[in-house]
């Protein structure tokens, strides 16, 4: 689950590491109010959505005057930003963050994410703040500071102290980096956060470390043990369908492609996607309902799936286990009498009760495609789609 920039301040703030005054506004009024509370010279104005590249798009502003503020925040409330994040859809701005203007000296980068190779969380630093790190790490990858972290003895002040020294900070900045990097790992660590990444974290004329941006992103399977994150979502910056498949615990992603996905396990979906590409088609979406999904999930799925008007095929591909091969077929079979489907449909299984499976589908009047393995089923899902476009 992702979250705003000024919602992640302030989880940061409770663990120790120093942000900036600010204050979220929903009306241009709001702004001017806050920038005369904060009382600095410069205040910035800033674009809260899920994405980064905001500045490059228009959407960080600095304000020299609370009327200045209001004025910028009029330009913003209601723009769509478009950065390499948002895709060419963009997102509406609807909220903003006014926050104090500081003196920048230096901008560094920190992140903090679980390495899948390693196993192990890894805490980034780098002397390239402010920038994309992605670029960073593909045209320099030296220039980018790594510390692989224990689960059992944790962060430790001297790999800190490493990261502070290689990223060329002084003495006394070392001094006050130490502590600010072993908050932000607490941080990472009690919140189940799957990535937190400051960029840029700035050093001020005074030799203070600030996290001057924040994002933060939380890991879905362990929100649970968090219930005051709930109110955190902002379902207005995640996908409609995404949205509409989580109600029903259903995993759905969008993509770009014409052929819907339907498959139980995120490995075979992975696999799904991949075969379907091999055999030149382009999954639109992914979508998993799970090992133990009922003919009324099933049902859910197909409507959601249809929902997206790029959709020109389905290709169906489970593998039966708990959920069994009869009742996927059964919950195929009512979707497709009570949403009229007017896409083909591929249909692959294996595993329990797949021969009474096939024969529901068989019985069923309708002209399912059946398939008898996973790249016949992809070959028929590719060329019905062409053959609808």
């Amino acid at each position: 689950m992702k979250i705003h920039e000024y919602q992640a301040k302030g989880i940061l703030a409770k663990f120790g590491v120093p942000v900036p005054r600010g204050e979220v506004v929903f009306k241009k009024d709001e702004a001017r109010a806050v920038a005369q509370r904060l009382g600095t010279s410069v205040v910035v104005v800033k674009a809260q959505i899920h994405a980064g590249g905001r500045g490059k798009a228009g959407g960080v502003k600095l304000a020299k005057s609370s009327d200045d503020a209001s004025t910028l925040a009029e330009q913003i409330l209601g723009m769509k930003l478009v950065t390499p994040q948002t895709g060419e859809e963009g997102r509406i701005v609807r909220r903003l963050l006014i926050e104090e203007g500081l003196d920048i000296k230096r901008e560094l980068y920190l992140g903090i994410l679980v390495d899948r190779a390693l196993g192990l969380p890894i805490f980034m630093a780098s002397a390239a703040g402010g920038m994309e790190i992605e670029e960073v790490a593909k045209d320099h990858p030296e220039a980018i500071l790594r510390e692989a972290i224990d689960p059992a003895t944790g962060f430790q002040p001297y790999q800190a102290r490493k990261l502070a020294f290689g990223l060329g900070l002084t003495p006394e900045q070392v001094g006050a980096a130490v502590p600010f990097f072993q908050a932000l790992y607490r941080a990472f660590l009690e919140t189940d956060a799957s990535m937190i990444e400051i960029n840029p974290c700035v050093v001020t004329g005074g030799g203070k470390l600030v996290a001057l941006d924040a994002k933060v992103t939380f890991d879905d399977n362990a929100l649970y043990r968090h219930p005051e994150f709930k109110d955190l979502r902002d379902l207005e910056e995640e996908t409609p369908l995404e949205v509409e498949a989580s109600k029903f615990k259903l995993n759905y992603i969008k993509l770009d492609g014409d052929i819907a996905c339907m498959v139980n396990g995120a490995g075979l979906a992975m696999a799904t996607m991949d075969i379907i590409k091999l055999s030149g088609g382009s999954p639109a979406n992914f979508l998993d309902v799970g090992g133990g999904a009922s003919e009324e999930q099933v049902k859910n799925a197909f409507r959601i799936l249809l929902s997206d008007p790029n959709v020109r095929a389905v290709f169906v591909n489970i593998f039966g286990g708990i959920l069994r091969c009869d009742v996927l077929a059964s919950g195929v079979v009512g979707a497709a009498r009570e949403l009229k489907f007017k896409v083909p449909v591929v249909v692959r299984m294996e595993g329990t009760n797949v021969q009474q499976g096939k024969e529901i589908l068989r019985n069923s009047g309708f002209n399912f495609a059946v398939a008898e393995g996973m790249k016949d089923g992809a070959e028929k899902a590719v060329k019905l789609a062409g053959d609808a476009r």
